[in-house]
């Protein structure tokens, strides 16, 4: 399963490289130790040294909401699950639910990180998309 292809630049490609061998990579300041989002340009205080820690690819949905998509290879309607994920390490990431049921979703619900690759070119990076802990 493909998504919208998402290729690296200078400020993402740690990162990717992180995804890539399967590791969901935060920024953590050096002076703080505050873990941020990968696209944070400062802490909460100002500070702008960085380094890329593992985080453990774990959190809990916060919210969600369903996107009707068309299949490309046919007429039958699909619903994307978009959510926002409070990540264990504490920063929200938006992304895409998979295998998870409409039903099953509630707010809390325990998802972990998977890496799907998001398009068929060899430039195309991994991405973490949430499936739910089973």
């Amino acid at each position: 399963m493909y998504i919208q292809p998402v290729v690296r630049d200078t400020a993402t490609a740690e990162f990717f490289d992180g995804t890539a061998r399967g590791v969901f990579l935060l920024r953590r300041t050096v002076e703080s130790g505050e873990i941020l989002s990968p696209t944070a340009e400062q802490d909460s205080v100002g500070n702008t040294d960085f380094e890329w820690v593992e985080a453990s690819g774990f959190g809990r949905v916060v919210s969600w909401a369903f996107v009707p998509q068309r299949s490309a290879d046919s007429d039958t309607p699909l619903a994307l699950t978009i959510a926002v994920v409070e990540l264990d390490e504490g920063p929200w990431w938006w992304t895409q639910l998979v295998d998870v049921e409409r039903d099953d979703l509630v707010a809390g619900l325990r998802v972990r990180a998977e890496f799907h690759k998001s398009g068929p070119s060899g430039a195309d990076e991994y991405v973490p998309l949430f499936v739910p802990v089973r």
